[in-house]
Parts: structure tokens; sequence; C-alpha cells
């Protein structure tokens, strides 16, 4: 062969990135197939099971939140929450009210207990502090000589409660003939030392959950109570006889106070009772020195529409 004809000689021209993208293809297929998806075994999907019952996607137990740790929300406990979710979203909410209650009824726990619960303290705050309708409301019309003391004593109500809702700027100022929207629903608290919480009842159904300090070392008495006294804006005597005025930065009542007697059987004792705090990081703990302390806004809520004569049960 002459050395032109070896300079005019040419390669067969090769395509290496041909090979680099059928490799990419395969590698991006065994990925997908064998790397990515979970074995039959372990894939969870999220949906109704054949129980019935709705399944959550697994979670790492290590890292996984205390609400991811509970058990399946049954089915017809999902399609309660649905409906009250749905009623509550178009402001109906003696319908929602009740849906919600239905969960409750149902023994739900876990977070559906928590979502129902935290929906009904909302809704029945807002039933109770405006106009609106719903079973445990009356409507009266004042006679001659009342007062909306005298209203709230004969209906088991407070005065506060009755000017809120019925938007009553000077109570004072109620003529005979008036019309008035009552609420009569009976209330009970129970207090629990180890949960540091209080639920409310009304007619014996779940009103709302609260969170409260108790005593250190389990110093807050135990058995049936009832509130014979309630005071805005109390003054504090101290253990040693010396008052201690409201607003002073030793004052530790907070902007509430409502006595606490015992009831039936329950061992006499004084100087307990329900009150509010200024340190909120108490709340939760057992650091009082027996009363049950609330948060400011929480308790001013209580009082708000809480009687006198309300039974109060504590338990360890």
């Amino acid at each position: 062969m002459r050395m032109n004809e070896l300079e005019e000689f040419r390669y067969p021209r090769r395509r290496p990135w041909l090979i680099l993208v059928v490799l990419a293809v395969v590698a991006l297929v065994i990925w997908l197939r064998f790397i990515r998806e979970p074995s039959d075994e372990t894939k969870v999907e999220e949906g109704p099971s054949k129980s019935g019952e709705v399944v959550a996607p697994a979670t790492d137990s290590k890292h996984a939140e205390p609400a991811e740790m509970d058990l399946p929300t049954p089915a017809d406990v999902v399609g309660l929450l649905a409906q009250a979710r749905s009623f509550e979203s178009r402001d109906k909410l003696v319908e929602a009210r009740e849906r919600y209650l239905a969960v409750l009824d149902r023994g739900a726990d876990g977070r559906a207990r928590r979502e129902a619960e935290a929906a009904l303290g909302k809704i029945n705050i807002a039933l109770i502090k405006t106009v609106r309708p719903m079973p445990e409301k009356i409507d009266v019309i004042v006679r001659s000589g009342d007062s909306l003391e005298r209203i709230a004593r004969r209906h088991g109500t407070t005065v506060d409660l009755i000017q809120e809702a019925n938007l009553i700027s000077n109570p004072n100022r109620i003529r005979a003939g008036d019309h008035l929207r009552i609420f009569v629903g009976k209330f009970a608290l129970t207090a629990s030392k180890e949960r540091n919480d209080m639920v409310v009842t009304m007619n014996g159904t779940f009103f709302k959950r609260y969170g409260i300090g108790s005593g250190l070392h389990g110093k807050t008495p135990v058995g049936l109570f009832t509130i014979t006294e309630k005071i805005k804006e109390p003054v504090w005597w101290r253990p040693d006889g010396k008052e201690i005025p409201f607003g002073h930065e030793e004052n530790i009542l907070g902007t509430r106070w409502m006595t606490l007697r015992a009831s039936e059987g329950t061992p006499d004792v004084r100087g307990y009772g329900i009150h509010g705090t200024w340190d909120e990081s108490s709340i939760g703990k057992a650091e009082s020195a027996g009363c049950l302390r609330m948060r400011n806004h929480e308790v001013e809520e209580l009082f708000l529409y809480i009687p006198t004569r309300t039974p109060v049960t504590i338990v360890e």
C-alpha cells in the first residue's frame, strides 16, 4: 500500500455517547424496579383496609411524632369527622357539634379524639357566647322587677354570659318585655392531677378540655368540691398574712379566682381554689401550693360561663 493511500484511509466513526445513553437507561430501570419500590410484603397504601379501617402509611418509629403512632381510625369515625368538618366549614355549628360528639361516643382515640375535642371546645364556646340558637338555650322575656342577676340565678347561669351572649352593654338597663336568649345547660368539672388537665362537661357530654397546674408533691386534695365564690382581679394573702393586691408582681393568683369547698363526704379544706397564673410555664406541671392553676385567658373564659354551685371532681 502506498503512503498516499494510507493518508487517505479513515477509521469508521464511533459513537461512544450512544453507549452511555443505553447504560443510563438500563441503570434507571434497575433502580426503579428493584431499589425504589418496596416489596409487596412491606408496601402499605393509604386507604381502607379489608377490615374497613383506614390504614396510614408506615413510618419509622424512631423518628415518628406521637400523633403518627396512633392506631388506625375506624371507617365510621373517619366518615363522622368528614361530616363534622363539612358542617363546621359551612358555619352549621350545632350539626358539627353533634358529629364531633358522635366521634367521642364511638370511643375514638388518638388523633381522631384530639381533633374532635379541640373542635368541640371551639364550637361550644362560640355557641354559648353568642345569641345563636342551640338546644341548651331558651328564650326569656324580662319580667317587671327583673335584673340580670335574678335571671341568671333563676336559670343557673352567669350574669357575664347573659350579658355577652345578648350584647348587653349596660346590665342595669334591661326593661320588662325585653327578649333574651339564655343558656340553661348544667356544667361539671373534672380535674386530673396525673394528666394536669381539666375536662368541662355540659349536661353530661364533653364541652372543653383545659390544661392546668396542680400541687407540688401531690398537695392538691382529691374528692368532690363545689365552686362557692368567684372573684375578678383577686387579692392574694400570703401565708404570713400580708395582703398582696391584684397586679402586684408577687400576686400569684392571676386575673380570676374561684373558691372550692369540699362536699359529699370529702374532708373539709380551706384556701383552695381555681385561679389564673402569670407563669404559663407552670401549666401541665405539679408546682403550685395545692390550688389548680390555669392560663389567665383560659380562667377568664371559664369564669365567664361557670356559675357558683358548679360541682368539681378532683382525681389522682
